[in-house]
């Protein structure tokens, strides 16, 4: 018979453990019969031994099946997902989504909120009036069938047991663990049932993984884990030393996606998003040629196609599809700008505090329980290399009646104006 304290001694010597022990553990920790003082040890244990390839994988397909799986198999073709480790500006799945539906590729998604400096993908698609996030798994596989793409929000059975096993590593410090962090993401992207992955992992001072050598291991193990559960796997490392696109805020990222969407994005947001793009069209074997898949994915933003199956995809979710021919419906009337106070180039912006100067205005959470405000933000002008004059506007920012000075603040420190400059190198890795 199996016994946790021999597990977590097995953990704390340095060996590891096999299937059927890390089954065992998620199993009856998710059952309530391991105590989270038990699970504690184990999970430090696992801080300062790590765990193989094998054991994370292991540990991601335990919690995996610790609740419902999506099963895809009656949608014809191959299905494909993508995954961001979450930067600031990242409106990635907003466009992508709808480009390659547009272009035949089945597009079948499940979505999370955020916690921190704005919502999530589902908080997003929240500031479109009426949209609605929570449909039932049927209609959700049907959707996908008639119209190429749904995006919905995670369904609370998909992984519960990461959900418990997340909440007890935020609050003892083992949170930055990479095999635990590489299982959480993928337990819930193999439990949504897609044939192909693509991560975007991204890397930089707004992102989680700050260091490149950081993000390749998170990358190399999310590609593992993904390929040894019978999935296609690719992962890219993406640069996040500044916001994605400009706008920064839940309605202010539907705007600009919006703006893509009618080929006129910004140009680092349509580099990643094509980037991505192409890699899906040629998993989903629309493709075989990665030039010419992105020529395919630049020509449907021009032509608008893409815009198209977004209104598609609005309209089958209920959502008010007049907001997306009139988006500046999304943002605050009400506006504040911040003002460059010398000349010269942009040299450096923390992108982490320009997330919180969103938060600060009340765009993301800072609990679980806090409400977000969907039309607030931060519209950021100028990108590293940009030259400035004192005078200029730095950004405006969208606000109601909270955090502005404070925003103003963490946005004016965040910019660096010196006499260098510089360029960003903003895909750095491909990983397969």
């Amino acid at each position: 018979m199996m016994h946790i304290i021999d597990l977590i001694t097995k953990k704390r010597d340095g060996h590891t453990l096999n299937q059927e022990e890390i089954s065992f553990l998620i199993h009856n920790y998710t059952q309530g019969k391991i105590p989270d003082y038990q699970m504690s040890a184990f999970l430090m244990a696992t801080y300062f031994n790590q765990m193989t390839d094998e054991e994370a994988t292991f540990l991601a397909l335990a919690m995996r099946d610790s609740g419902d799986s999506i099963d895809l198999s009656s949608i014809k073709g191959i299905k494909v997902d993508k995954h961001s480790t979450g930067g600031v500006g990242d409106k990635v799945t907003l466009i992508l989504g709808p480009l390659l539906a547009s272009l035949g590729v089945k597009f079948a998604k499940m979505s999370g909120r955020g916690l921190g400096h704005t919502g999530g993908t589902i908080d997003k698609l929240e500031s479109i009036p009426g949209y609605q996030v929570e449909i039932k798994v049927e209609d959700f596989i049907q959707q996908v069938k008639d119209i190429g793409i749904a995006i919905v929000g995670q369904s609370g059975d998909v992984a519960p047991a990461d959900k418990k096993l997340y909440a007890l590593r935020d609050v003892t410090a083992t949170v930055d663990v990479i095999p635990l962090i590489a299982s959480s993401i993928m337990s819930k992207k193999l439990a949504s049932g897609a044939d192909a992955i693509v991560l975007d992992v991204k890397v930089g001072h707004g992102a989680f993984m700050k260091t490149e050598e950081e993000a390749v291991k998170l990358a190399k193990l999310m590609v593992e884990i993904g390929r040894l559960a019978g999935k296609q796997m690719t992962a890219i490392l993406t640069g996040m030393d500044e916001p994605l696109g400009h706008k920064i805020g839940n309605g202010l990222e539907v705007f600009e996606a919006i703006e893509t969407l009618h080929g006129k994005g910004p140009k680092d947001l349509v580099e990643v998003t094509v980037e991505i793009g192409a890699h899906l069209l040629l998993d989903a074997k629309i493709e075989s040629d990665f030039k010419r898949a992105k020529e395919r994915l630049n020509q449907a933003l021009k032509d608008e196609s893409a815009f198209l199956k977004f209104v598609e995809l609005v309209k089958a979710q209920h959502g008010d599809v007049s907001v997306l021919y009139h988006p500046e419906s999304l943002l605050s009337e009400k506006v504040e700008q911040v003002i460059a106070l010398s000349d010269g180039y942009i040299m450096d912006i923390n992108a982490l505090d320009i997330g919180k100067a969103a938060m600060r205005l009340g765009a993301g959470r800072e609990t679980k329980e806090d409400k977000v405000l969907l039309d607030v933000g931060v519209d950021l002008h100028q990108k590293i290399g940009s030259k400035v004059k004192k005078g200029d506007v730095l950004a405006t920012l969208y606000v109601r009646d909270k955090g502005i000075e404070e925003a103003k603040e963490l946005i004016l420190n965040a910019i660096t104006i010196g006499q260098e400059h510089k360029t960003l190198q903003l895909i750095k890795k491909t990983i397969k």
